[in-house]
């Protein structure tokens, strides 16, 4: 039996068209329950935008069924997904979850529902994604990480059982288990930063706070040596998003083997992820300014 797929829309029409088709290119799709979570608009300039994607959704078809669940009000993608995959995870025992900008391969469905199965009581591992960065170097076919991962992924009721949504708590625990270091890929992700943001309201990343709580918990997760996923949202079109092509992946035109993994973390990937962090270092401080810069500026009309 396949897992459910949870969509979250919001306002991005283009994008969430060519998520659906690319995901209807999935054999499985027949065989899948898909729940979409449509977000209200923040502003009344959005209630337009919203209201083509609500119109739209009505259309899709070719899943084994699809829910619908229309918000009334505006939760924003962190409180959204946090409240989708809880709901989600308390009727089913596992889910796949993607949002409305990922593009998915035609095995993308294969690789997470075998997964899904082959790791299902395997305590020690919390998730499964799809999207892999672009690295120079060749990874095994799949490999496992520490922690947890956002751009296509799934997990098991179990799994969401260690999420923490108080980032003070996780950074507290991290500095006290002396894993900062590790948690950032030695200092080439600031990823204790963003937590750091986190608490003081600067973001509002679940997928930090996801990320933080599964190494925390020495999870892991696996991911697939070549991408199955392409995030197109990096065009400045989402809310938390700047443009950027940096972290475009071709995805895999093959399905991914599961037969000969090793159910630890791969020091080869992990090596790997690093280096390729340490060189977008500067694209990374970019996010950070325009962050920053971003609430600076309403804080002062605030104060104006």
């Amino acid at each position: 039996m396949n897992s459910p797929i949870i969509l979250f829309a919001y306002a991005r029409l283009d994008h969430l068209k060519k998520t659906i088709e690319a995901l209807l290119q999935n054999a499985e799709c027949i065989s899948s329950d898909l729940i979409i979570y449509s977000d209200a608009a923040r502003t009344h300039e959005m209630m337009p935008k919203v209201a083509s994607v609500r119109e739209y959704l009505k259309e899709i078809k070719g899943f084994k069924s699809v829910r619908i669940i229309l918000r009334e009000e505006n939760y924003g993608l962190s409180r959204s997904i946090i409240n989708g995959v809880s709901n989600t995870l308390g009727e089913y025992e596992s889910v796949i979850v993607l949002e409305d900008d990922i593009v998915t391969s035609p095995y993308f469905l294969k690789y997470m529902n075998e997964a899904l199965l082959q790791y299902r009581k395997d305590e020690s591992v919390a998730s499964i994604h799809g999207y892999v960065y672009p690295v120079n170097e060749v990874l095994p076919d799949a490999f496992f990480l520490r922690g947890s991962d956002c751009w296509g992924w799934a997990t098991w009721r179990r799994g969401w059982e260690v999420f923490n949504p108080n980032a003070r708590a996780l950074l507290d625990g991290l500095k006290a288990g002396n894993l900062i270091e590790s948690f950032d890929f030695n200092g080439a992700y600031g990823y204790s930063r963003m937590l750091e943001s986190q608490i003081r309201g600067l973001n509002d990343s679940w997928a930090v706070r996801w990320y933080a709580s599964t190494f925390l918990a020495n999870k892991l997760t696996l991911y697939p040596g070549r991408s199955l996923v392409h995030n197109i949202g990096n065009d400045s079109s989402g809310t938390h998003c700047y443009t950027n092509k940096d972290y475009d992946a071709i995805m895999s035109p093959n399905p991914i083997d599961l037969s000969k993994v090793r159910v630890e973390e791969s020091k080869l990937a992990k090596a790997a992820f690093e280096n390729f962090f340490r060189k977008k270092k500067p694209y990374l401080a970019s996010i950070f300014a325009n962050r920053i810069n971003a609430i600076s500026s309403r804080i002062n009309k605030w104060i104006q």
